[in-house]
């Protein structure tokens, strides 16, 4: 028992230093229910492209070395994920597009929907409403440095 304990010990060393030596690329900051588009080196035969694969991340998962992420994207009426570890040399950049409104760490309940409730919500424009609304005020100062006070209302129908 006391040898497993001492090779658990070196092997725990080992692993943190060879995570710390690695020099990923900088990647952009994001989370499940973004949407990126994530470029990656694709290998045919002899010859190398540049191939996008744009979707939601549903999901990241592990740390240091091992840490991945999942993509999901609908194509065709098929739905079509593909997992990514992070510090791949295969992938050359990952753009964030959006951010998604989502509660969740992992959206694996997503594969079940279709359609319209399979979308996320962007996060700015929930913001948006949240902060701007029927009933909320905005405050406006004009160029001569008045400041008027405005209370967003329904617009009510009139009929002709």
């Amino acid at each position: 028992m006391r040898l497993n304990a001492k090779l658990m010990q070196s092997l725990d060393s080992v692993v943190a230093t060879f995570n710390g030596n690695i020099k990923g690329k900088q990647l952009p900051e994001f989370k499940a229910g973004d949407k990126v588009v994530v470029k990656s080196k694709i290998k045919e035969g002899d010859k190398e492209r540049i191939q996008a694969f744009e979707g939601v991340v549903i999901a990241k998962q592990g740390r240091g070395s091992s840490a991945s992420f999942t993509v999901r994207k609908v194509s065709a009426g098929i739905g079509v994920e593909r997992i990514y570890p992070l510090n791949s040399p295969n992938i050359v950049s990952v753009e964030r597009k959006s951010e998604g409104f989502v509660r969740r760490a992992k959206l694996y309940y997503i594969r079940d929907l279709d359609g319209k409730a399979a979308r996320i919500q962007d996060k700015n424009i929930r913001l948006m409403e949240a902060n701007g609304g029927v009933g909320a005020t905005t405050t406006e100062t004009a160029a001569d440095g008045t400041v008027t006070t405005v209370k967003k209302t329904k617009a009510k129908k009139t009929e002709a």
